[in-house]
């Protein structure tokens, strides 16, 4: 019997399904692997955070800076003043367990940031903006309340995701992965995080003064001005709406008899 090869059909390397479709299952794909692999690490980050006690994590960080962090001058006044208040603050926290740090980030960007092992930044922008010393005794006692809940650590982590997804994405490296002040601008807390960092921070204040005149009389004024001035939209990018936190303040301060009323205190460089 003689072989006779069959004809190949047409088409026998092309799919059956259309090309949209396939695009659309890739991406489906990926994106659901992507989720998958968000979420191992926010849990992994949950669990780190039972066995990497503050003092650990203290001492891990306890030299660390962000790489793209510039400074002002070590000499610059407010610097000093703003360290000697916030150890004023941590004293009324009795068992912290971080020695705090702070650094004057020179930019014109009004914001504040708590950071791994203690360290806090304040930007001159946010020092510009504040009228008195219990109005920056409640940004600062806000971030000693993320260190409280160790908010800054899953922030960290939410920044590790982002810049994974960015580097599978865009194939480009990012030097210090995820946790470039930079990026940990850009990374809000949640709603119920800012709440309870503000709750922290305000029985703080409390404690330091006596009462909680002029905590909120920062975003008392932002509220007022009615739209975000460049100055300002760096600390709301991360930060509740003025509005809103005034509200919130308030009924805190309701809530637990707290004094409304009291005297402000100057801040110390404008004493000289």
């Amino acid at each position: 019997m003689r072989y006779v090869p069959k004809r190949q059909r047409e088409g026998i390397n092309v799919s059956d399904v259309h090309p949209l479709v396939e695009a659309g299952t890739l991406v489906v794909g990926l994106t659901a692997i992507f989720v998958i692999i968000a979420l191992a690490i926010v849990f992994l980050i949950e669990i780190a955070l039972y066995f990497v006690s503050p003092e650990t994590e203290a001492d891990i960080f306890s030299e660390w800076m962000p790489e793209d962090l510039v400074t002002v001058s070590p000499g610059d006044e407010r610097q000093n003043d703003t360290q000697l208040l916030v150890n004023r603050l941590a004293s009324r926290w009795a068992t912290a367990p971080y020695k705090f740090r702070v650094e004057i980030d020179d930019s014109d960007v009004a914001n504040a940031m708590a950071l791994p092992g203690g360290l806090i930044i304040v930007t001159q922008g946010l020092l510009d903006q504040v009228a008195s010393e219990n109005e920056l005794a409640f940004v600062l006692g806000h971030e000693l309340g993320h260190f409280k809940n160790r908010d800054h650590l899953r922030a960290l982590g939410r920044g590790i995701i982002m810049s994974l997804v960015f580097v599978t994405i865009t194939g480009n490296d990012v030097a210090g992965l995820g946790i470039k002040s930079a990026d940990i601008t850009l990374r809000g807390f949640s709603r119920k995080q800012e709440s309870k960092a503000d709750e922290f921070g305000l029985a703080i204040v409390h404690a330091e003064y006596g009462h909680v005149s002029q905590a909120s009389r920062l975003f008392e004024r932002w509220d007022n001005t009615g739209e975000s001035t460049p100055a300002i939209i760096g600390y709301l990018s991360t930060h509740p709406q003025p509005g809103d936190r005034v509200d919130e303040l308030r009924a805190i301060a309701d809530r637990e008899g707290w004094r409304t009323d009291g005297q402000t205190t100057v801040l110390e460089w404008e004493k000289r």
